[in-house]
């Protein structure tokens, strides 16, 4: 009998063993499975918090719930594994084998779930590729953006540094630069604090405002070279016209004695506005001198463009006058060329409103016979000793004008196929 317990004590005692080295085996699996599985989820977890940090499209922010939802089932299937590793003594000296078997099955169990999940996970990784991939770019953009960003500062830092040693103050551009300030702090906290979209759309805008600083900074030296020479040339002009806005009157004069009122009456206002607006442009020069002096360039500039268009308001008046006296001249001694001119061009245009034509197109007929009319009118109209002149040249203006539509109207419909 003793032999017998002998040998059935063996028997079973290596049968134990044998179960306790399957559960051990399959610990190990477990374990091995548990840290393959939390390896993938920290190396899942960095891409995604990559992917939150720089995307914040509809796709993205789908990935970040979807891997949170793995994160429950990946906490449920180690709190399984761990369960069923404290459940099992596999070194304790009275372990049957049956308890092993169980143990064995268990972490098996835990092992084929663990690695399902795992399995499931790095599907899901995949299926992200393009997603991460556009995300990794953006951030492999932002450390050379953020540098642009601090390269851009100290270039128009040390532009306007140069400019000021030229003797120019510069303080808008220096309010513009110190006003970067605070956006470059917030370059420096990094895009762990401000987000990587963030930090890239500030980064991009400090080199555009760097950038803009910079160049406005070396062109101050050629932007105060141009005031001045503006000054100079609009101070010439200023005087030229005071002159000639003086000699305005005499021009009436004459065309009072010789002409119609008709054809004066409306340039009564010349020699008062003329001299006005010269008045008004000295003044607008001393103000942009001072704004200059005081390097105060929007200003200077805003100031020189007024004394631009208050001269040339002058020089058209002061033109005017002396141009009508000078048509009237010419058609008070001839009246027939500026006539026969306009009759030209009535003919002209008829000849090619027929070219082609058996007969003409009557919404071309009709202004250039009303065109033959008005001629004829305008003319008959002069009389008496002081004969409307002015009428007759400001109709056939008009007159002329007329037939030129007419002209490109014909020509726009040919190169149409009408």
């Amino acid at each position: 009998m003793n032999g017998g317990g002998t040998r059935r004590w063996g028997w079973g005692s290596g049968r134990t063993e044998h179960q306790r080295a399957g559960a051990q085996e399959a610990k190990d699996a477990a374990a091995a499975a548990f840290y393959d599985l939390d390896t993938a989820q920290r190396d899942l977890r960095i891409s995604i918090e990559t992917l939150s940090a720089v995307d914040d499209s509809p796709a993205a922010r789908k990935a970040v719930a979807d891997f949170q939802q793995f994160g429950a089932r990946i906490d449920q299937v180690s709190h399984e594994y761990i369960t069923a590793v404290d459940a099992h003594d596999l070194d304790r000296d009275d372990l049957d084998s049956g308890t092993a078997a169980r143990a064995r099955a268990e972490l098996d169990k835990a092992r084929q779930d663990l690695e399902r999940v795992k399995g499931e996970l790095e599907r899901f990784g995949q299926s992200l590729g393009s997603l991460l991939s556009q995300a990794e770019t953006q951030l492999a953009r932002l450390a050379p953006a953020v540098e642009r960003a601090r390269q851009g500062l100290l270039a128009a830092s040390n532009a306007l540094d140069a400019v000021r040693d030229s003797g120019l103050k510069a303080d808008d551009l220096a309010g513009r630069l110190a006003a970067l300030s605070p956006e470059l702090t917030k370059l420096n906290e990094g895009a762990g604090r401000h987000g990587v979209q963030e930090t890239l759309h500030r980064a991009d805008r400090v080199v555009r405002e760097a950038e803009a600083v910079r160049e406005e900074a070396q062109r101050l030296p050629e932007r105060a070279a141009e005031i001045d020479k503006r000054l100079a040339s609009l101070r010439t002009r200023t005087q030229a016209l005071h002159t000639r806005a003086g000699q305005v009157e005499p021009v009436l004069s004459e065309l009072r004695r010789r002409f119609s009122a008709a054809c004066w009456q409306d340039l009564q206002q010349v020699p008062e506005q003329a001299a006005r607006s010269v008045r008004q442009a000295e003044e607008k020069l001393a103000e942009g001198r001072k704004a200059r002096d005081d390097q105060r360039w929007p200003d200077a500039a805003a100031q020189l463009s007024t004394v631009r268009a208050l001269l040339n308001t002058a020089d058209e008046g002061i033109k005017a006058a002396a141009d009508r006296l000078q048509r009237l001249n010419e058609v008070s001694f001839d009246k027939t060329k500026e006539v026969e001119r306009t009759r030209f061009a009535i003919r002209d245009a008829q000849r090619l409103a027929m070219a082609g034509r058996s007969t003409p197109d009557p919404r071309h007929a009709g202004p250039l016979d009303d065109a033959v009319t008005r001629v004829d009118r305008a003319v008959a109209s002069l009389s008496g000793r002081h004969p409307d002149y002015w009428h007759l040249l400001t109709e056939l203006d008009a007159v002329k004008e007329t037939v030129q539509h007419v002209v490109e109207q014909i020509r726009e419909d040919r190169a149409a196929g009408r």
